[in-house]
């Protein structure tokens, strides 16, 4: 018998199967009805809980604060933020990458499980592509805003200009934009194939007629026809299959950010492998961080299993020691190396004026997570949420490590500085977080935060199939 097989409740019926579904959905007449309420009625209920209330209120303000301090910046210009000569990075790129990587874990999750038949991914799988699509949205903003000019943020695509204005494509900042945009559009399109079957369920199930014929014209049609579900299926696994690639080539983009780059602490071959590794474990991070919290508040604990937050801690360790490796081997090529610059880098990083950083960086990313291989932690919903919190704050100071220590002290002494972050540096980064919470709870309010028709592909599977009972 399986360990998900002798979970159990006090309550009679709520044993879960393998699949990690309360046996009480199985087997009755109203199984289909059951899932479609549990998830359809969150975003076709007038109401929401308090909780969503005051988390959207405080979200909304934080994005107010961040409009603010655009307007600032446009008006002003850069030198509003703490960059300077030599530190000419600053926030900027730290939120840049740092945003990238989250938005991974919604490829992950639905593309590569996806493809490797992982059927515990059903589940999570909707609310992680919107995340991505959220995070890559905050992420995007960030090398606009640095510019210094962002209203020509067109010249560094390659339209057709008369005056043979073309982007200089042996720059990192055009790699960007093209891998951004592209992981973006993928995303949204994937994304977007998964969720109209659902958009049909709630169009049927809709009361009013404003939310029927919204939902009509987003379901573009869907009858759930035979004909419908076969090619929603292939062009789902196309998609799939196109976006795995992204995973590995997205983030490996922004590390040549850094690598192409001679200074000491960026010129690094292990930079993409290390950057791909990094972003998963900060996105599964983020995605518990959120996933915890939505599933207690709507009781979604028949659907998102302890099961479900198993894997993903186990995931997330297993990205974890990978970084934790990035971090050594990092270590001690400095020291093989015999280069001399190479050698104070990781000194200064220690020992030197930014070393808070970089020993809050190691026990937050590098000790805190260990705790991850009892399964007690795995499975305690607070603890779990705490050890994703700290690899969360652990992989923002990761990225802030790499940019500020690697430039605030140049080959030479006399270009040596210091960077300190403003107040607008903060009110830019807390405001994108403003932004990424409140396009999430409009998720939540008005679309299904969890795969309506493939959870219940799963059930069914469940039903037909005894040893699932």
């Amino acid at each position: 018998m399986s360990e998900n097989t002798k979970q159990s409740s006090s309550k009679p019926g709520t044993e879960l199967t393998p699949l990690g579904y309360p046996a009480r959905l199985l087997g009755r007449g109203e199984t289909y009805a059951s899932v479609t309420d549990t998830i359809g009625s969150i975003s076709l209920g007038r109401k929401q809980p308090r909780a969503w209330w005051i988390g959207f209120g405080l979200a909304f303000a934080l994005l107010m604060v961040f409009l603010y301090a655009v307007a600032y910046l446009l008006a002003k210009g850069v030198g509003i933020w703490g960059i300077n000569i030599p530190v000419a990075w600053g926030f900027a790129i730290v939120n840049f990458v740092w945003w990238i990587g989250i938005g991974h874990a919604g490829t992950f999750i639905s593309a590569i499980l996806l493809l490797l038949l992982q059927k515990w991914r059903t589940s999570i799988n909707r609310l992680t592509e919107a995340m991505t699509l959220f995070a890559v949205a905050c992420a995007g903003i960030f090398p606009l805003l640095h510019l210094g000019r962002p209203w020509i943020f067109y010249w560094l695509f390659p339209y057709p200009d008369t005056m043979g204005l073309w982007p200089q494509f042996r720059s990192p900042l055009v790699w960007d934009v093209f891998a951004v945009s592209t992981y973006f559009t993928v995303s949204l399109i994937f994304w977007y194939i998964g969720l109209i079957p659902d958009l049909a369920t709630l169009r049927d199930k809709a009361k009013t007629r404003g939310r029927q014929v919204i939902y009509g014209m987003l379901s573009l049609g869907w009858r759930g026809s035979a004909l419908h579900w076969q090619r929603h299926q292939s062009a789902y696994l196309l998609l799939a299959g196109l976006a795995t690639p992204l995973v590995l080539s997205v983030h490996s983009v922004v590390s040549l950010d850094f690598a192409v780059a001679i200074l000491p602490g960026w010129h690094s071959t292990i930079f993409p492998p290390y950057f791909v590794a990094g972003a998963i474990y900060s996105g599964f991070a983020m995605v518990l961080n959120i996933l915890i919290p939505i599933r207690r508040l709507y009781h979604l604990e028949s659907l998102v299993t302890k099961r479900h937050l198993n894997n993903m801690a186990n995931v997330m360790l297993a990205t974890g020691l990978m970084v934790a490796y990035g971090y050594m081997m990092e270590a001690f090529m400095s020291w093989y190396s015999g280069e001399i610059y190479e050698r104070y880098m990781m000194f200064n990083r220690a020992f030197g004026p930014y070393a808070w950083a970089f020993w809050a960086l190691m026990l937050t990313n590098v000790l805190i997570p260990q705790a991850l291989w009892s399964k007690r932690v795995r499975r305690n919903e607070l603890l779990l949420f705490l050890v994703a919190f700290s690899v969360n704050v652990g992989m923002w100071l990761e990225r802030f490590v790499i940019v500020v220590t690697s430039l605030h002290r140049d080959f030479v002494p006399s270009s040596w500085g210091m960077y300190w972050p403003t107040i607008w540096d903060w009110a830019t980064f807390l405001g994108t977080i403003g932004l990424f919470f409140t396009l999430l709870f409009l998720f939540i309010r008005f679309l299904p935060i969890i795969s309506i028709s493939e959870v219940r592909e799963l059930v069914s599977e469940a039903k037909e199939d005894p040893r699932e009972r």
